[in-house]
């Protein structure tokens, strides 16, 4: 049976995004505290795979994560798009007026800002994620405490739902991607990520990315890393279209790894189903 590892605990949108990816298989879920634990375990054959948050629709790239993908030797070989409901979660003895505290991963304040601005004089509360802040509420077991979290937590934590839906935008989604040790090969796959960097002079990206262009291959998005060795200097996260068994797909990545400083294959893999597309 493979072993599957997440970030957090039963409840997080990490464990949602692992069950949708993994649905009609058998697997043995492992639980870790940080992202580079998941990456860890890989490394060492503790799991075969892991499933990770890399950018929410909302609040942007997860850059933790990027950061992780080129330490690890990972490859990417799929995706999940989760989408993103927040609810405020209390005690059972709980009301929106005896509310003084809030508990939530720092995203889940950003993605519910507007909700919160109504009510100034709660104390919100950064925690490790919105699943272990349903769990802590369940444990102080004060009706002065709140959590932001899904359905889910609600139901597994034993927590009465005190408003539902309080993120601000109704497509709030966030992506995540399944990682392993090794590459796979398969005809479906048709997204493929790469992080490199060039010099640092005018015209050294387009030089890149204009081999896409020429062979017609659509750019799908490029984030920006900073590079610690050298202050002011980046590294560049590109995905685009595409399948590593195309020779042309394989042919333009040569030129592109001859035109970079560092070039690495971060995976080829099949494009999510985005929630609002289905």
């Amino acid at each position: 049976m493979e072993k599957i590892g997440y970030q957090g605990i039963e409840g997080s949108y990490s464990e949602e995004a692992l069950m949708l990816y993994f649905n009609d298989k058998a697997y043995e879920k492992h639980n870790y505290s940080r992202f580079e634990d998941v990456f860890i375990a890989i490394d060492q054959g503790e799991i075969q795979c892991g499933v990770l948050p890399i950018e929410n629709s909302s609040t942007g790239a997860i850059a933790e994560v990027y950061d992780l993908l080129n330490k690890y030797d990972c490859k990417i070989v799929g995706e999940q798009y989760v989408k993103v409901s927040h609810s405020l979660l209390g005690t059972q003895e709980a009301t929106i007026d005896t509310i003084e505290e809030v508990y939530s991963h720092p995203q889940g304040f950003e993605q519910s800002k507007e909700f919160l601005n109504e009510y100034r004089h709660w104390r919100c509360i950064p925690y490790y994620n919105t699943a272990r802040s349903a769990r802590l509420v369940k444990k102080e077991n004060s009706k002065a405490k709140a959590a932001i979290g899904s359905m889910r937590s609600a139901q597994l934590y034993g927590l009465k739902v005190l408003r539902e839906g309080i993120n601000c935008h109704g497509r709030n989604t966030t992506r995540f991607i399944v990682v392993q040790k090794e590459q796979d090969y398969k005809e479906n796959q048709n997204k493929i990520s790469v992080i490199l960097s060039t010099k640092h002079r005018a015209g050294a990206l387009f030089s890149v990315l204009r081999h896409l262009a020429d062979e017609g291959i659509n750019m799908l998005k490029i984030e920006s890393r900073p590079l610690v060795e050298e202050p002011w200097e980046y590294l560049f996260y590109i995905d685009f279209e595409g399948n590593l068994l195309d020779n042309k797909i394989r042919s333009t990545m040569k030129r592109m790894e001859e035109t970079s400083c560092y070039f690495k294959l971060l995976g080829n893999y099949k494009k999510g189903d985005r929630p609002w597309q289905k």
